[in-house]
């Protein structure tokens, strides 16, 4: 069947967002998460180049992470900073008490503070951050919500923001499509990730709706990063 990526398909929901989905599977797809982020999301690449240069030894760095999922950005995020020597607090949060449910089984000893909040609910709290970080949290979003999320976003900073995603595009459809329907058959991984792409913005899209201050680059492959930096 030929699908069309024209424009977003903004209305189609994801397999793993239903909150009656199968829980073993669910699961599986929270495992999976940590190996199609480590090859795909060049998390490694935006750490050394827009976060890496801007850690101090001298104090204390932070870092919120919005939208956690499987928590393996948080984790890999804290990873890399104390490989480094750095002393990096990261907060990460999830609207979805299934996600915390799953990290706290996953990683009983880790250095990330798991929360059950939204962006909203830190930033009434009255904290702020070094960094703010999502990954495949704004192709979840209609341009509103995204809006907002940004301005949010901006009001915790006090660094940089960045928001990693997926970039509407056709040939990383059916790559998805061949490489999913036998690797991850037992997760939502595949269809879920083709939702995810058609749901998901292209560049030019990306920029009008976040509008001035913001800069999206470009990464490979079939990538998308926000950036604002105050």
């Amino acid at each position: 069947m030929i699908i069309s990526l024209q424009n977003r398909a903004k209305d189609i929901r994801e397999l793993m967002d239903d909150p009656n989905c199968n829980n073993e599977m669910l699961e599986r797809t929270y495992e999976n998460f940590s190996v199609i982020n480590y090859w795909l999301s060049c998390w490694q690449r935006v750490f050394n180049r827009f976060i890496l240069p801007q850690l101090s030894k001298s104090s204390e760095n932070t870092l919120l992470d919005i939208g956690f999922g499987g928590g393996d950005i948080p984790e890999m995020m804290q990873k890399l900073a104390n490989n480094k020597g750095y002393n990096l607090t990261i907060t990460a949060v999830e609207t979805d008490q299934r996600a915390l449910d799953f990290v706290n089984k996953m990683y009983p000893d880790s250095e990330v503070n798991y929360l059950l909040a939204s962006d909203r609910e830190i930033l009434e709290s009255g904290k702020n951050y070094d960094f703010v970080i999502s990954n495949h949290v704004i192709h979840h979003l209609n341009e509103k919500e995204l809006k907002t999320l940004a301005d949010t976003s901006i009001q915790l900073c006090n660094k940089s923001i960045l928001f990693n995603d997926l970039s509407r595009n056709y040939l990383a459809y059916y790559l998805h499509f061949l490489l999913t329907s036998i690797a991850f058959r037992n997760s939502f991984i595949g269809p879920d990730g083709l939702k995810s792409i058609r749901r998901s913005y292209i560049k030019s899209e990306l920029e009008n709706v976040l509008g001035e201050g913001w800069k999206v680059k470009s990464l490979f492959p079939f990538r998308l990063l926000a950036m604002y930096e105050k």
